[in-house]
């Protein structure tokens, strides 16, 4: 049955569209947010008090639901400047650097190694366990900050988790939607994650080489200074930095082997990581600095917080804001506002839309990238498939054919769009990794993704 849509609906859509423009025109949102969440807030209590109260707990609700990722960028940096200080980390990436000597070879190889870990424990932990080896390697040769950003998130949040071939935590969820098989569906997202894949990861390469042949992107002295700066004095012999560099990498092997013997995924899987990082930090400090290790080992997890919350505090308010299109407008705001079968904002406005357009294959394919795309801007990616999976069940009936076709898109198009690749505060592991604005990484991503939404949509047409 069809939600009618209300004012907060439309109030919501309004300040998604002023968000939307003020990121084009490269301007902070913090205010547009924080004003849409006010006003959302008044039009659905009446009261000034509690409207001016939601912005705070909105807040509160942000950095709880974040807090996990939040948590791990801070250890991983706080142990990543361990093992630069102390010169591990040159050790370690040495093998990386004989492989990796153009900004091209940097790209691709950071990009499909990122999509094969992913492949089996998703973006989240593969982002902290190649962050800290390969972004100092990329750097020297050659490719920007913003460019292995890029790589890691198209590859990691792009493709392998639209796919989620090997874990299938998306396919389940749209398939049983759409009353298919899961293998049916996986089967018929195969062409258009490559095609989506393909597209979108050369797209932004070509626009990588053009920015950097025109200086637009580039490596900043800065940051190769910072790599250099952070490398302290001589505080651990030869053998000892080969024995650490060939026993981090063990460590993180045993973790890849715990999420396959005990089935850890998702947040298990980067709470694993999470804690083994803070051990090789407590290890690494105490063997480097003796006497001064308790003292270091305090500094480094501080330095680590430090960085955490600065590169977050900007996210929190946007965050907020799409959390109100979700799950999150109950606990900021109240239960009994929206309508009793109200699905969340943005997924009434996904059903709202399937339910006025006409149906035809292309009709069909290009409604479900839009309903794809509209769920996926509460930043999850994944709490909108299950209307996908429901909407193209719907409009396949009609058409007659292309079920699976139809399904595999809307969830190709939720996930490029929420799960980490254009909604900002989604995106923050792999900014934060390569100490980059995810506001930035995110319109240097809305090019690709849209070409390469729109190369799948076409596919789509065809395969239907």
């Amino acid at each position: 049955m069809l939600v009618e849509l209300t004012a907060l609906h439309w109030l919501y859509l309004v300040f998604i569209g002023l968000i939307i423009v003020f990121m084009v025109f490269r301007k902070d949102t913090t205010i547009v947010c924080i004003s849409g969440i006010f006003l959302i807030a008044l039009v659905a209590s009446g009261s000034l008090t509690s409207s001016v109260s939601s912005v705070f707990t909105s807040f509160i609700y942000a950095i709880t639901e974040l807090l996990s990722t939040i948590l791990v960028i801070s250890i991983i940096v706080g142990m990543s400047r361990t093992l630069t200080k102390t010169g591990i980390n040159d050790v370690m990436i040495s093998p990386f650097a004989r492989l990796i000597k153009t900004p091209a070879l940097a790209y691709w190889t950071i990009g499909i190694v990122m999509m094969l870990i992913s492949w089996f424990f998703w973006p989240s932990p593969a982002v902290a366990l190649l962050g800290a080896v390969l972004v100092p390697v990329a750097l020297r040769v050659g490719l920007p900050a913003l460019g292995i950003a890029m790589a890691m998130n198209l590859f990691g949040h792009g493709i392998a988790l639209s796919g989620d071939f090997v874990i299938q935590a998306a396919p389940k969820l749209t398939a049983d939607a759409a009353g298919l098989p899961v293998s049916e569906v996986i089967q018929a997202s195969i062409p258009l994650v490559a095609v989506m894949g393909i597209v979108t990861t050369a797209t932004a390469f070509f626009l990588i080489k053009r920015d950097m042949k025109r200086g637009i992107m580039r490596v900043e002295d800065s940051q190769l200074q910072e790599i250099e700066k952070e490398q302290g004095p001589e505080l651990l012999s030869s053998g000892a930095k080969k024995f650490f560099a060939l026993m981090i990498p063990a460590l993180f092997a045993l973790d890849i082997l715990a999420m396959f013997l005990f089935d850890l995924q998702g947040g298990d899987a980067t709470a694993l990581i999470g804690g083994t990082s803070v051990f090789i930090l407590l290890i690494i400090s105490l063997a480097a600095y003796k006497t001064k290790g308790l003292e270091q080992t305090t500094s480094f997890i501080i330095d680590g917080f430090q960085f955490g919350f600065k590169v977050f505090g900007p996210v929190i308010p946007i965050a907020a804001f799409f959390y109100l299109g979700d799950s999150g407008f109950s606990v900021i705001i109240g239960e009994g506002i929206l309508p009793a079968d109200s699905a969340g904002i943005v997924n009434d406005l996904g059903g709202a839309l399937a339910a006025v357009v006409p149906l035809s294959k292309a009709v069909g394919a290009v409604t479900l990238t839009t309903v794809g795309a509209i769920t996926g801007l509460d930043g999850s990616g994944f709490s909108g498939i299950s209307l996908a999976g429901s909407v193209a069940l719907l409009f396949s009936d009609s058409i007659g054919s292309g079920a699976a076709t139809l399904t595999a898109l809307g969830q190709i198009s939720a996930i490029w769009i929420g799960g980490g690749t254009l909604v900002p505060w989604a995106l923050i592991p792999a900014a934060a990794i390569c100490n980059v604005d995810p506001f930035e990484l995110a319109r240097r991503n809305l090019v690709p993704v849209l070409v390469g939404l729109t190369a799948t949509t076409f596919t789509a047409m065809f395969l239907i």
